[in-house]
C-alpha cells in the first residue's frame, strides 16, 4: 500500500512569511544597501508574520506533511500563539536595536537577517509534530543567536560569550539528538503522538526497557539547556552579559520561549509521565532556588536579570512537572498545569522584554548593562523610563500593581495544588519571597538619591518578608476572589 504525503500551503503560510522575511532582508541589504530600508523590511516582515499566524490560527486547526494519521506539522491555537509572540518579540527587539544600529557597532544587514532567521525557527517550533521537526526548528531559532551574541565589532566579551554559548549549545543539541535516536530505537517512531501512544499502551512495551529511561533523560536534559535550567544554566549569565543588550533581551525571551514550547510538546504528547514528572519537578526546585540565591549577590544589571531569568525558568518548569505528575489525575488538572505553563511563559517574556527595554534606554547606545550602581537614581533623572523599569520589576516579582506577574504566579500555584503537588507549590511560594528581595532592591536603587546609603540585600530581604507576609494574610482572607480573577 502506498502512502501519499499531504501538503497544505495555507497551514504553512506563517513559515513562508517568516522565511520570506529573512530572504527579503538579505536581498534589500544587498541591492539597496540602506540601513533604514533593511530595518523597515525586517519590521514589516515580523508584523506580517504575526498577522498571518493569527489569521491562520483563527481559521481552525490545520495539519500537513501527514502520512496516514501521523503529521509533522500541526497548526493549532498553541502554534498560532507561539508564532505571534515570537514575531512580536522580534519586532520589539528590532525597535530596541535602533540605538545600537545607529552607533555602527554591528552590521545592519547581517543583524536583521539573523533575527529573521531566528524568528523563522520560533514560528516553525510551535507547529512541530515530530522530534526531527522539533529539533531542527529549535536549532534554527538558536543558531543565528551564536552569531548575534558576538556580532558587535571589537568586543572581546561578546566573542567570549558567543564561544561559550556555541560550545555548550552544541553539546546540549548532541545530547538531545542522542536521546531522540534512542527513543526511535525503542519505539520505532518519531512523531510525538505516536511516541505517546507507544508509552501509553498496556502490557510489556517500551516503558519496560531500561534504555527508555536513558533516552527520556537525555531529551529532557538537552531541552533543559534552552531554558537555562540548573544544572544546564552556566552559559546564561556570561552570554547575556557579553551580548549586545537587544540580543540579550532576545535570548532571555524568544529563546527561552522556544525551549519551553519544546519541553511542553514532548512532556505533554510524547514522553512517559512516570519518568518526566520527577525529573522536571527536581529541575524546577533546583532552578528557582539556585537562580534566586545567586541573583541576591549580583552587582551587574544584566547578570542580575540573567540569574532572575534562571529562577523564572524554575517557575515555568514547575507546572510542567505537575503536568507529568498529574498524568493519572483528572483531565482538568492536566489542562490547568498546561495552561499555567503557557500563561506564565507569555507573561514572563513580555515583562522581561520591558525590563531590558528600560536598560537599553538608560544605558549608552553601544554599551553593556553596567552595574547596579550605574542605575542609582536613574528614575529621578528619567521618571517615565525609570517608572516603567520599576513596574516591570514589580511584575516579575509578582507584586501589585504588576497584576500580570501576580496572577501568573497565582495561576502556577493553583495548578500545582490541583495536580496534588502541594510541596512544589510551597517551594514556589518560598522562592517567590526570595525573588522579592533583589527585584525590590533594584527598584529601590532606581529611586535612591545619589550619594545615599547603599541598599543592602539583608534589609531588602526583611522588607520582602514583610510584604510577603502581608500578602499571605490578605490572600488568606480572600483566596477564591484572587483565583477567580486569575482564571479569567
Amino acid at each position: 500500500m502506498s502512502l501519499v504525503q499531504s501538503v497544505d500551503n495555507v497551514a504553512l503560510l506563517p513559515a513562508y512569511l517568516a522565511a520570506g522575511t529573512a530572504v527579503l532582508v538579505l536581498l534589500v541589504d544587498l541591492l539597496a544597501a540602506r540601513a533604514a530600508a533593511t530595518v523597515a523590511v525586517a519590521a514589516l516582515g515580523a508584523a506580517g508574520t504575526a498577522v498571518g499566524a493569527a489569521l491562520v490560527g483563527v481559521a481552525g486547526e490545520r495539519r500537513t506533511f501527514c502520512v496516514g494519521a501521523d503529521c509533522s506539522w500541526l497548526w493549532t491555537g498553541r502554534a498560532a500563539l507561539v508564532a505571534v509572540v515570537v514575531a512580536l518579540l522580534t519586532l520589539g527587539v528590532l525597535a530596541l536595536s535602533g540605538p545600537l544600529l545607529r552607533a555602527g557597532s554591528v552590521p545592519v544587514g547581517e543583524y536583521c537577517f539573523l533575527l529573521a532567521c531566528a524568528m523563522t525557527g520560533g514560528v516553525v517550533l510551535g507547529a512541530a509534530g515530530d522530534l526531527i521537526t522539533l529539533v531542527v526548528a529549535l536549532e534554527t531559532l538558536t543558531l543565528p543567536l551564536y552569531v548575534l551574541v558576538g556580532l558587535r565589532r571589537g568586543s572581546l566579551a561578546g566573542a567570549e560569550a558567543a564561544v561559550t554559548f556555541f560550545v555548550v549549545s552544541v553539546v546540549a543539541t548532541t545530547i538531545t539528538l542522542l536521546g531522540a535516536a534512542l527513543l526511535y530505537a525503542v519505539t520505532g517512531a518519531v512523531h510525538l503522538d505516536r511516541l505517546g501512544a507507544s508509552f501509553a499502551a498496556g502490557g510489556e512495551g517500551p516503558l519496560d526497557l531500561p534504555l527508555t529511561t536513558v533516552a527520556v533523560a537525555l531529551v529532557v536534559a538537552g531541552l533543559a539547556f534552552k531554558v537555562a535550567a540548573v544544572p544546564f544554566h552556566a552559559w546564561a549569565p556570561a552570554t547575556y552579559d557579553g551580548a549586545p543588550l537587544p540580543v540579550a533581551a532576545y535570548l532571555s525571551t524568544a529563546s527561552k520561549l522556544g525551549g519551553v514550547v519544546a519541553l511542553l510538546a514532548v512532556v505533554q504528547r510524547a514522553l512517559p509521565a512516570s519518568v518526566t514528572g520527577p525529573v522536571l519537578a527536581l529541575l524546577a526546585v533546583l532552578t528557582m532556588t539556585v537562580g534566586n540565591l545567586v541573583a541576591l549577590r549580583q552587582r551587574r544589571t544584566v547578570r542580575l536579570l540573567a540569574w532572575s531569568s534562571v529562577a523564572q525558568a524554575g517557575y515555568i518548569l514547575a507546572p510542567l512537572g505537575a503536568l507529568a505528575l498529574a498524568a493519572g489525575r483528572t483531565a482538568d488538572a492536566r489542562a490547568g498545569a498546561y495552561a499555567a505553563g503557557v500563561a506564565y511563559t507569555v507573561f514572563f517574556v513580555l515583562l522581561e522584554l520591558a525590563a531590558f527595554a528600560a536598560v537599553v534606554a538608560l544605558r549608552p547606545a553601544d554599551g553593556d548593562g553596567g552595574t547596579l550602581a550605574d542605575l542609582r537614581g536613574a528614575a529621578r533623572r528619567h521618571p517615565w523610563v525609570g517608572g516603567a523599569f520599576a513596574l516591570a520589576l514589580i511584575g516579575l516579582a509578582g507584586l501589585p500593581p504588576g497584576l500580570a506577574g501576580l496572577f501568573a504566579k497565582v495561576t502556577v500555584v493553583r495548578a500545582l495544588l490541583a495536580g496534588h503537588a502541594g510541596w512544589l507549590a510551597l517551594v514556589v511560594a518560598l522562592n517567590a519571597v526570595l525573588g522579592l528581595a533583589y527585584y525590590l532592591r533594584l527598584a529601590a536603587t532606581l529611586y535612591a538619591a545619589p550619594g545615599g546609603v547603599a541598599v543592602r540585600p539583608a534589609r531588602v530581604v526583611v522588607v520582602a518578608l514583610g510584604i510577603a507576609t502581608a500578602l499571605a494574610v490578605v490572600l488568606g482572607f480572600a483566596p477564591q476572589l484572587v483565583l477567580d480573577v486569575a482564571a479569567r
